[in-house]
């Protein structure tokens, strides 16, 4: 009966499912679980768990924006932890939600919320862009290089930067054209939007995209494809979509920090604060196998493995978009 209910309340807000009482719980964000991006490194990290440990997880796919708070809540209710929020908007929220449920365990994805029981997992994106910036450059041909964001916003413009910045390492006298699909999060998933976006740029001299824009994405890829061009994936390697033309991909391991939260969680292991991934950390790199690696020259992989060698050691410091809004280069 009271499963009949909640399924009830939660009707047209949320589809659910897994969870017993005390196992971890996850809302995916914008653009679905299965975006073949961010969303779908979540649900991998996720699905690694349930594999390893044998247990099962509740999940909530975001079907309305006005609903964050309240299917968070719903998984903190049937005892969801810890419970994990994929995604920047999930921050007020959390905030809201999280000081309701001291005894539970939360974890936000790239974000910051400073509540006693939550772990924030942010990245430092700009040093896995800064190499696949680098590679784009070295790729090049035509001496341009180009991005398309999803939603403009700080983080997707610390991509972008980084792009940049690793794009006029190699090449200082590199072009790099930006463009953002929009304004709001439908910007996440217009595929549509995404392939003119990357049509004007290759009219502009542009022979190697990176998208950071989600499901958005999906549309520069096939643009590329079209046109015969190289695209750059991000967040999931995406190098499989489009054999021949995906340069590589800028991985960014969201599927570590919810696999890490689950494990934690659920052995008692649980830690707050921020954790902030990056190249030392293993949280973002640049993504080479059998997809790609007939467009990597030797030369090219040795020019970016020392790159990130430098970054990581700290002779070559990325600026960091999000540090002043702005970059820097």
């Amino acid at each position: 009966m009271k499963k009949t209910l909640l399924t009830m309340m939660i009707a047209g807000a949320v589809s659910m499912t897994g969870a017993a009482v005390a196992d971890p719980a996850i809302q995916f964000d914008a653009g679905g679980k299965f975006d073949k991006s961010f969303n779908q490194s979540a649900y991998e990290g996720a699905e690694r768990w349930k594999a390893e440990s044998g247990g099962s997880y509740a999940e909530v796919e975001l079907t309305t924006e006005g609903a964050r708070a309240q299917n968070v809540t719903r998984l903190a209710q049937r005892g969801g932890d810890p419970v994990v929020v994929v995604g920047f908007m999930n921050e007020g929220p959390l905030n809201e939600v999280a000081p309701e449920f001291p005894d539970t365990n939360f974890a936000i994805i790239d974000m910051v919320v400073d509540q006693p029981n939550v772990r924030s997992v942010v990245f430092k994106e700009h040093e896995g862009s800064f190499l696949v910036g680098a590679l784009a450059a070295l790729k090049s041909e035509t001496g341009t290089v180009s991005f398309v964001g999803g939603m403009d916003i700080p983080l997707i413009r610390r991509f972008a930067c980084g792009f940049k910045q690793g794009a006029l390492a190699v090449n200082p006298d590199a072009k790099v054209i930006e463009n953002m699909t929009g304004t709001t999060p439908a910007a996440w998933n217009d595929p549509a939007k995404g392939g003119e976006l990357a049509r004007a740029q290759f009219e502009q001299g542009s022979d190697v995209v990176f998208a950071a824009a989600g499901g958005t994405g999906t549309g520069v890829y096939q643009a590329a494809v079209d046109e015969g061009k190289y695209a750059i994936g991000v967040d999931s390697n995406q190098n499989y979509m489009h054999p021949g033309t995906m340069l590589t991909s800028m991985v960014k391991r969201v599927d570590e920090a919810v696999y890490g939260a689950f494990k934690d969680g659920t052995e008692g292991n649980f830690s707050y604060g921020i954790q902030a991934l990056g190249l030392a950390e293993g949280g973002v790199d640049w993504a080479l196998d059998e997809h790609n690696a007939e467009l990597v020259t030797p030369a090219m992989v040795k020019t970016i493995e020392r790159l990130r060698t430098d970054i990581i050691m700290g002779e070559i410091e990325v600026h960091d978009y999000m540090s002043d809004n702005a970059c820097n280069v």
